[in-house]
């Protein structure tokens, strides 16, 4: 969105849903969801006001108050407004810089910005938020507590444009099962490795632009999934690009949040896959599994 000129934000909010859809529909993505987004776009495009001014006034509920937006399309469109990107229409595309997203947050610089991804994976906002609450920020080499604590009320303050102030972190509550993240990722290595996935030409490390990164979109429940191989520096210099698994996810009325699943090297788990931040409940799982 932001490489481009529009005549307003409603055009510009529209035409990143109506991409987004058509590279849904490309990936096979659920042809319920294809459809949704371009309501969302059509309602947008057709807006009596400025959808800024309408987000300005009345925050996200505002925006989910639009005709086919509902809470999640609302968080997206909330993304692009404050930051001028949407990480998910990047990420489709094959073209995401998390590192730029997460540099419109004051005190995070274009180098602690690329270190925070490369260690941790993330790339979205609502994704390094949660990182702030669960500790993982820290594990980013410079980061002590004060500077993780600055950070975390810089990121509040950006999300907070949205006016719907969490009042208690980010939690696995908010999440799928840890044993629906595990069938996802199960389903997307079965089919990557069977080749029965679109892939997509990731723009980092792949000079030769080459379409290797399988992609996946798949349901459970309301839960809309989205998984791919890893492509940050880490798991390229570790080997893991074809081991772990970053699945995004989002539902009727949950922001999208992303988590990675990889196989465990060390400790009682190692073999199995386990989703990174929530190994104790991998643990319970594996647990009660039968022998």
């Amino acid at each position: 969105m932001d490489e481009q000129v529009h005549a307003s934000d409603n055009e510009a909010v529209a035409h990143a849903l109506r991409q987004a859809a058509e590279l849904l529909q490309a990936q096979r993505a659920n042809p319920f969801r294809v459809g949704a987004y371009r309501k969302a776009a059509a309602s947008v495009e057709s807006l009596d006001g400025s959808v800024r001014a309408l987000y300005v006034a009345r925050g996200r509920e505002g925006l989910a108050s639009i005709e086919g937006v509902g809470p999640g399309l609302a968080a997206a469109i909330a993304e692009m407004l404050d930051t001028g990107r949407w990480a998910q229409l990047e990420r489709l595309r094959g073209s995401v810089e998390p590192a730029a997203l997460f540099a419109t947050v004051p005190g995070i610089g274009p180098a602690l910005a690329q270190r925070i991804h490369d260690a941790l994976g993330v790339d979205t906002l609502e994704a390094l938020e949660v990182a702030c609450h669960d500790g993982t920020l820290q594990r980013v080499p410079g980061l002590g507590e004060r500077r993780t604590a600055a950070i975390r009320a810089a990121l509040a303050e950006v999300l907070d444009r949205s006016r719907l102030r969490r009042r208690t972190p980010p939690s696995a509550q908010d999440e799928p099962p840890v044993e629906v993240l595990l069938d996802v990722d199960r389903e997307y290595r079965e089919r990557a490795v069977a080749g029965r996935l679109p892939t997509i030409a990731p723009k980092r490390f792949n000079p030769a632009r080459e379409a290797w990164l399988p992609v996946l979109h798949a349901a459970r429940g309301d839960w809309h999934f989205t998984a791919l191989y890893s492509n940050t520096a880490r798991a390229h210099a570790l080997g893991r690009t074809r081991d772990w698994v970053v699945l995004y996810f989002d539902g009727a009325h949950r922001p999208e949040r992303q988590r990675t699943v990889v196989t465990e090297t060390h400790g009682p788990l190692a073999g199995r896959r386990v989703v990174r931040g929530r190994e104790a409940e991998c643990r319970v799982l594996a647990d009660a599994a039968p022998a």
